[in-house]
């Protein structure tokens, strides 16, 4: 495994999640009493030209300006021989991320890191960078310019655009799939860390993780409790890349990698089942195929832990209701709220028994088998 799969496998602190929520909070109150300081117009002007923030910051990203300045400030011009840039036109770029704290130039003319900017190199753990990439490549873009065909159709704009689904779209175009992948698995290693915070795992000695991908979720999660055996649950394609992480993480002997197909079946012997952003990939009548396979091999009382956004109710600014947007346009998919995910158990053959606010937006939802 390489160094950065070493490097987001590492057991970070996080913040309790109560203060996090309560900060937010009052982000979003400052950010609500901005909007009705500002003129109605200005502040829908503001999200209008959202899209230049995307692109701004896709730029930078693919350019790999973060990594750049790893080692220190730098000036346009030593930007641009690095980068292959136009430095007039990669100045105006740099200007404009700095203007939204992305990146900071001092008076000096050179530009350094910020904590954002960070965030952008490809080497560090909670990178954002293939994700900037990701979502500012025409392949995840054009889609977004068919949002009305979705709205008017309940169709995938991605289908309509690509000719095919996203997750067979990405199979087969390499560069696509590698990028989408290097999102999730920088996505999934703080999960791992936050999950680990969240939940204590009192009482389960074996862990299935359906839809584990690589392996890097519940690798996180066993490291952290040495008395707990998993097994990794994933296409056999996928299962066959989890290997070389389970072994650079010892766990082997303690994590049993199965290849199957989770609409077909799940493995049996676990006492309790982990799936996380597995169900909101897919409409509620192929998710409920999938807790049903779980359902058939768990045992009485055996615990289901989805990690998952839980959209509230109202006017609550979340960012899992403009995620659930993205979701509608790249698959059909959705998230859901907890009167929605009750009803999905309940016609699984589950009960919801808590949700479990984590640092993140996401949560985990707790549910037991009945």
């Amino acid at each position: 495994m390489n160094e950065k799969k070493k490097r987001l496998m590492t057991d970070e602190k996080v913040p309790p999640a109560g203060l996090v929520r309560m900060i937010m909070g009052f982000r979003n109150f400052l950010e609500k009493l901005r909007r009705n300081l500002v003129p109605p117009p200005i502040a829908l002007l503001e999200m209008i030209t959202g899209y230049w923030y995307t692109q701004a910051i896709y730029v930078a990203a693919k350019l790999g300006i973060a990594d750049q300045l790893k080692n220190g400030p730098k000036n346009i011009d030593e930007l641009a021989k690095a980068t292959g840039a136009h430095a007039p036109s990669l100045y105006r770029l740099m200007r404009a991320l700095a203007s939204v704290n992305i990146f900071a130039e001092d008076k000096n003319g050179h530009f350094k890191l910020t904590p954002m900017a960070k965030a952008l190199q490809s080497e560090v753990p909670d990178s954002m960078r293939a994700m900037a990439i990701m979502n500012g490549d025409d392949w995840y873009w054009q889609p977004w310019g068919e949002l009305l065909h979705s709205v008017k159709t309940g169709n995938s704009a991605f289908k309509k655009t690509h000719k095919m689904g996203f997750f067979e779209y990405t199979e087969q175009n390499s560069e696509a799939g590698a990028v989408f992948n290097e999102a999730m698995t920088a996505f999934t290693a703080q999960s791992a860390v936050e999950v680990n915070a969240a939940y204590k795992f009192s009482g389960v000695n074996t862990l299935v993780d359906v839809g584990g991908g690589q392996g890097i979720l519940i690798a996180g999660i066993l490291k952290k409790h040495p008395h707990m055996r998993g097994i990794n649950f994933d296409l056999p394609s996928v299962i066959e890349g989890a290997k070389a992480l389970i072994e650079a993480q010892g766990l082997s002997s303690r994590c049993h990698l199965i290849g199957g197909d989770f609409f077909e079946s799940a493995p049996s012997g676990g006492d309790a089942y982990i799936l996380k952003n597995v169900i909101h990939d897919w409409d509620d009548e192929r998710a409920t195929k999938i807790l049903k396979n779980c359902h058939s091999v768990m045992p009485q009382n055996g615990k289901l832990l989805l990690v998952e956004l839980v959209i509230p109710e109202g006017n609550k600014p979340f960012f899992g209701k403009f995620l659930d947007l993205d979701m509608m346009v790249m698959g059909g998919a959705r998230e859901r709220t907890e009167s929605e995910y009750r009803k999905l158990f309940a016609a699984a053959g589950f009960k919801l028994t808590r949700i479990i606010s984590m640092t993140s937006p996401e949560s985990v939802i707790e549910s037991i088998r009945i």
